[in-house]
């Protein structure tokens, strides 16, 4: 069952209940028939639900990402009796890839309206990076917005202006991208000016306390990318074994152009027509 926190935010994500069809109701149904095709075509708006989970997440538990992290991560993911469970306290000490994917289960398992099979594919293995929806999430580079675009779980850009408190984000510190990069994976809450200076307030596990919020000043962060969970139902579509890109970061150098290609952010010209790479 969901936890009560997030009751009220449900409705964007789930799929509205089919009403009788009896004569008296048939306009009502015309009526949910049309709102639920506006819904898919437009693709729901999950950012209150991601909010929802952050506001339930433990608070604190210590940064690191070592051998020990993993262990405690890998069980506080489980799929039971054909559910996903998640329990997030038992993920203690953590870090910032753990924490928003844990994020992402939690909004996933508030719903609880994927095959059992899909479920499994969500739990931690140790997947290698580009391997699996965890091997991807966690892989140097723009692993989450790779892995929103393969699957078409949400729109990734890298303009500020659009970003929306709820959205994922892939901060970079510098213009590597890659083997050399220093990144940050957080959910992005907001911005604003304090003493006419633009800061960016984000939730992850930030060092050295774990979970919880930092500001920092928009200037530190060189790049971003923003994945927004619109379509969570997309995680039934097959996945390929590995993205070879993604795969390859680790020991390859990249950049942030080959990043907006790689998420569908980069738009070129081919053939006289504009088409996403």
């Amino acid at each position: 069952m969901p936890d009560p926190v997030v009751n009220a935010f449900l409705s964007p994500c789930l799929p509205l209940s089919r009403p009788s069809l009896s004569a008296r109701l048939l306009p009502a149904l015309a009526l949910l028939a049309a709102l639920f095709f506006s819904m898919i075509a437009r693709g729901a708006d999950c950012n209150a639900l991601v909010l929802a989970q952050v506001q339930a997440m433990p608070r604190g538990g210590t940064y690191a990402a070592n051998r020990l992290a993993m262990e405690r991560f890998a069980s506080a993911v489980s799929v039971r009796n054909g559910t996903l469970s998640v329990q997030a306290a038992l993920a203690v000490p953590n870090f910032c890839s753990e924490a928003t994917y844990l994020v992402f289960l939690k909004t996933i398992a508030a719903q609880q309206t994927l095959d059992p099979t899909v479920l499994d594919a969500l739990l931690v293995r140790g997947q290698p990076d580009g391997q699996g929806v965890w091997g991807r999430w966690n892989a140097n580079g723009p692993g989450t917005a790779c892995l929103f675009r393969e699957l078409g779980l949400g729109r990734n850009f890298d303009d500020f202006e659009q970003a929306r408190p709820g959205d994922f984000m892939k901060i970079f510190w510098s213009s590597e991208v890659g083997s050399r990069e220093r990144g940050h994976s957080v959910i992005f809450l907001g911005r604003e000016r304090r003493d006419g200076v633009e800061t960016v307030r984000f939730w992850s596990s930030n060092s050295p306390a774990g979970f919880g919020e930092k500001t920092v000043l928009r200037s530190k962060i060189a790049y971003a990318i923003f994945s927004r969970l619109e379509h969570p139902e997309a995680l039934s579509r097959p996945l390929s074994r590995a993205d070879a890109y993604l795969a390859r970061l680790n020991t390859v150098r990249s950049s942030a152009n080959e990043a907006r290609i790689k998420t569908g952010i980069q738009w070129i010209r081919k053939s006289g027509n504009q088409e996403n790479l």
